[in-house]
């Protein structure tokens, strides 16, 4: 049984999406705000390949360094000549202070090593999430003049209010299939949190899927509007 987001899948459902708007609303803003969820999906899923492999080049490099640090820092302490005479506590503790300092440096300089893979693909995964939350605000700039009132109940347009050029069915279809984009927005950032371990990136991911959902349902609540009148 599946337990993972398939790439491929949701690239195809993405595809089909774009191809039902093409075919409901040809030439409109909303598919080209689909294109380029396509072209996010399908950047999405090589991102994605790449995260699930290891950087063994760096890797190496990284283990080269460590073993070079450690290596100097064992050659320092065999190195260190004890003092001659009486060696008491003070002199202990005097000699334990730059020591205990030593050891610390070392250690971040470790832990930061260890790190630095995490770090790039982390960095790899905000850029991506940073372009899924443009998208969902676009997708959202788009239904926002969709008003269920303007076609519910009649009344007279000002000099500057938005062309009313759809019927209730089509609004209908508009908003239903800004929502659905939303929701592929959320799936595509549910991607990244398959292949990353990371507190920052999940956070990240997190939020994306809060916004469309959150974006979404405000969508919902105009295409109930329609369903109960």
């Amino acid at each position: 049984m599946a337990t993972l987001l398939d790439p491929e899948q949701l690239l195809t459902t993405v595809r089909a999406l774009g191809s039902r708007i093409d075919e409901r609303f040809p030439g409109s803003g909303l598919y080209g705000v689909c294109s380029e969820v396509v072209s996010v999906t399908a950047s999405a899923s090589e991102v994605c390949v790449s995260l699930a492999k290891p950087l063994w080049w760096l890797r190496i490099v990284v283990g080269v360094v460590i073993v070079g640090i450690l290596g100097g820092f064992a050659a320092t302490l065999w190195l260190v000549d004890p003092p001659e005479g009486h060696f008491g506590l003070a002199e202990f503790v005097q000699a334990l202070e730059p020591g205990v300092n030593i050891v610390v440096l070392v250690g971040v300089a470790v832990f930061f090593l260890l790190s630095v893979e995490t770090r790039i693909k982390r960095r790899r995964v905000l850029v991506a999430i940073h372009q899924l939350r443009d998208l969902a605000h676009l997708i959202d700039a788009h239904q926002l003049t969709k008003d269920p009132d303007c076609l519910l109940i009649e009344g007279e347009d000002t000099a500057s209010s938005p062309k009313r050029e759809l019927t209730p069915f089509e609004m209908s279809r508009y908003l239903d299939y800004c929502s659905e984009m939303l929701s592929l927005v959320g799936k595509i950032a549910a991607l990244y949190a398959q292949h990353i371990d990371d507190p920052v990136a999940l956070g990240a991911v997190d939020g994306i899927e809060s916004l469309t959902t959150n974006l979404s349902r405000k969508v919902w609540q105009k295409i109930t509007m329609f369903r109960s009148a």
